[in-house]
């Protein structure tokens, strides 16, 4: 009961990049407990900084109520970003995520969560890209704007949900990551791919996949009827953009939030008719895109995404045997120690005296 575990990178690594297919079904499952009303997803809480204000630290914490395994747990991610890392050739983002059990409110893992991280934002995109061109991708480009560790994750994903184009056309204003992606299409996946130094060759293409660190709009050329836009980097389309295609959101509320596009576009106007609906009314059938504009999928990220995702690696963990145990982890496992509650914590009695006496006296025991 008492147990607490690390989950380290690698071994959560090993989980992720067996499991793409598993991480696919997981995440699209999330999404529909989402629009069933099976979550606990509060506002996320942003930390900045005055001398920094690239950069932030962000507090998504989550509980998804519905069936199956991850429905005992909840818990927290911490992640940051720090853009200017990335000019020392280190990563952008970092985190861990916490998972409480839901009996006790104990913790009982904590795993480096950077490739949860990315893996449920490559799924999400992957779902998404899926459900808004159900004909497929054949015959078809995908641009890829950023060049990232994001947008490795999606790419990875688009190819293990089979959204397959004939070619993929990458841009990002450091030429070598830019070719660093298209190396590792070729070599992973082997996909044909293609770097191209100027973004409009990317931006032209029947699907088009933002993942920048773009922190105010830049792209002002509306999109074409037909194109499928997945911004996820959520800070690149001026607001004319957005009001002139169909948007999807992961959450309306979340989304219409901390200066992303749509956001913006809701100040501009004073109105949210410009949002079509959600990627789980999209799963579930009761949002249809019309067909004459582009579509854009803005998902703001769902902390229950990264609770699912992390139960799903604890376990898979566990049963490999590449969880580290923390041995007396916790100061205290009992109330009184020597004292035996037989039922458990929290009991009727205890309950029922607070009722009836309401908060205890200053300096009472709880």
């Amino acid at each position: 009961m008492f147990d607490f575990v690390i989950v380290p990178g690698p071994a959560v690594r090993s989980v992720l990049d067996t499991g793409r297919p598993e991480i696919l079904a997981l995440v699209e499952d999330t999404y529909r407990a989402h629009g069933r009303g099976e979550t606990v997803n509060p506002p996320s809480c942003f930390l900045r900084f005055p001398g920094k204000p690239e950069a932030r630290i962000i507090a998504l914490p989550a509980h998804l109520t519905g069936d199956g395994g991850q429905a005992a747990l909840a818990g927290i991610k911490w992640v940051s970003g720090f853009p200017a890392n990335t000019a020392a050739g280190l990563p952008r983002a970092s985190a861990v995520l916490i998972l409480n059990d839901y009996g006790t409110g104990h913790p009982v893992a904590c795993l480096e969560a950077a490739g949860i991280s990315a893996a449920r934002t490559g799924a999400s995109a992957a779902v998404a890209a899926r459900a808004l061109r159900p004909r497929g991708h054949r015959d078809t480009r995908i641009g890829v704007v950023g060049a990232g560790v994001i947008a490795r994750a999606v790419c990875d994903y688009l190819v293990a949900a089979d959204c397959l184009p004939d070619r993929f056309v990458v841009h990002d204003l450091d030429e070598a990551s830019g070719r660093a992606l298209t190396a590792h299409l070729a070599a992973a996946h082997g996909q044909r791919a293609s770097f191209a130094p100027d973004p409009g060759s990317a931006l032209e293409c029947e699907t088009v996949v933002f993942a920048t660190t773009a922190t105010t709009p830049y792209v002002h050329a509306p999109f074409k009827p037909g194109q499928l836009v997945l911004h996820i980097s959520l800070r690149d389309l001026a607001p004319e953009v957005i009001l002139q295609a169909d948007n999807i959101l992961d959450d309306v509320d979340h989304c219409l939030t901390a200066g992303t596009s749509p956001h913006l576009a809701e100040q501009r106007t004073g109105r949210r008719d410009f949002v079509t609906g959600t990627l789980a009314g999209v799963l579930d059938g009761s949002v249809r895109p019309a067909g004459d504009r582009p579509v854009v999928f803005s998902p703001f990220g769902l902390g229950v995404l990264d609770i699912a995702v992390g139960a799903h690696v604890l376990g898979r963990a566990r049963q490999a045997g590449t969880t580290v145990t923390v041995p007396d982890f916790f100061g205290e496992t009992r109330r009184w120690p020597g004292h035996h509650h037989p039922q458990g914590p929290g009991t009727a009695g205890e309950e029922e005296r607070e009722e009836e006496q309401g908060p205890p006296a200053r300096g009472g025991s709880r």
